[in-house]
């Protein structure tokens, strides 16, 4: 069992900036492909950027050039640093991590809260 729990989100001014962190524990968190996703009101959820357990990484083509995900083994984090950001931005935010090997091994965090508004 792997518990993440997501910290970082709040209210910015379209054009700002937040970091999210995504901290986790109860499994061995370099063998876990970890996203980064959102979900906004009455919308599905949809992946934002993810990074493999060898350090590749995807991003969503509405946050490319924007938005940057890496991770720190050594601390079993996992961060989205998210710049320029837009109303469009707004949604719960959710950290993923899926077992490298066995894709049924596959948690989230509770999520967090991002608004872009002035």
């Amino acid at each position: 069992q792997v518990q993440l729990v997501e910290s970082g989100g709040g209210l910015v001014q379209p054009g700002g900036s937040l970091r999210l962190s995504c901290i986790t524990s109860g499994s061995i968190f370099s063998l876990y492909h970890m996203g980064w996703y959102r979900q906004a009101p009455g919308k599905q959820r949809e992946l934002v950027a993810s990074i493999t357990s060898g350090g590749s990484t995807n991003y969503a083509d509405s946050v490319k050039d924007r938005f940057t995900i890496s991770r720190d083994n050594a601390k079993s984090t996992v961060d989205l640093q998210m710049n320029s950001l837009k109303p469009e931005d707004t949604a719960v935010y959710y950290c993923n991590a899926k077992h490298r090997f066995n894709s049924g091994r596959n948690y989230w965090g509770q999520g967090t809260q991002v608004t872009v508004s002035s």
